[in-house]
């Protein structure tokens, strides 16, 4: 077993400091705000569906508020690249609305509008669930890169997997509740009332879910640097093959130094 592969327990972490803590905590919330948007994500995630129910709420135009939103999302993602930010939070929302233009369309029902996204986020609670359960949980999956641990706190860190599973039970909890409170109103509310409760619902259930996550990996063992490992691994393999050639070179000059200095005879 190498050192990159040898398994830490939570009692073979350091005791941190204050410093440290207050470092750890701040790594987490820069890690959580770029791997989930930030507030522009959120913005991004909210608009559409915001101008689509506004609209319709003063027109009861089915098309026109599909056109809008949809028009905004690409907007967004219009903005995004000539920017030149990342585009992953922006493109999610006009597939997110793509799909649910052509569900209202072919349906003639704008709630229908709704329900791709409504499908999505059950199917996310029960990826968040299902996983934590067979000992993968998905936010460790999402995160692992954006810590640069990748999976190693699969079998190197238990601690931190124990709060990736606490945080993923937290996701999948607080989504299905979501979604206990939206799917009612898809089949007994009018169009106009599930689309502001789903409106109000974007934002406060996301945060709650954030904002334990911060609270569940600010207070886990910190995350194994897997890239920096590869890299002082490389860098000692180099040294050794540095260091088994000017051997080599070394000896290579002593024989030819012992081959110089033996007597010669000649032959009459």
């Amino acid at each position: 077993m190498t050192s990159l592969d040898k398994p830490t327990s939570d009692t073979d972490q350091p005791h941190r400091t204050d410093q440290q803590e207050a470092d750890a905590k701040a790594v987490t919330e820069a890690a959580l705000f770029e791997a989930f948007g930030g507030v522009r994500g959120m913005v991004e995630t909210v608009l559409p569906g915001l101008l689509f129910v506004t609209i319709f709420t003063i027109n009861k135009d089915l098309k026109a508020s599909a056109i809008a939103a949809l028009v905004v999302s690409l907007a967004l993602v219009a903005v995004r690249l000539i920017r030149k930010d990342t585009v992953k939070h922006a493109f999610s929302g006009v597939f997110g609305v793509g799909f649910g233009v052509v569900f209202a369309m072919m349906t003639g029902n704008a709630k229908d509008f709704y329900l791709p996204g409504m499908l999505y986020t059950l199917g996310l609670a029960l990826a968040y669930l299902v996983t934590t359960l067979a000992g993968v949980p998905l936010i460790g999956l999402i995160l692992g890169p954006v810590f640069k641990e990748n999976l190693s706190w699969r079998t190197r860190n238990p601690g931190r997997k124990k709060a990736y599973a606490k945080a993923s039970y937290a996701w999948g909890l607080i989504l299905l509740a979501k979604c206990a409170i939206l799917f009612p109103l898809y089949w007994w509310a009018d169009t106009t009332q599930l689309g502001w409760v789903l409106v109000a619902l974007k934002i406060p259930p996301f945060l709650l879910a954030v904002y334990l996550t911060w609270v569940f990996l600010a207070k886990a063992p910190p995350p194994i640097d897997v890239f920096a490992e590869m890299e002082a691994e490389e860098q000692a393999e180099k040294a050794r093959k540095a260091g088994r050639a000017e051997q080599s070179a070394r000896e290579a000059e002593d024989r030819r130094a012992a081959q110089a200095a033996e007597p010669r005879t000649y032959e009459l």
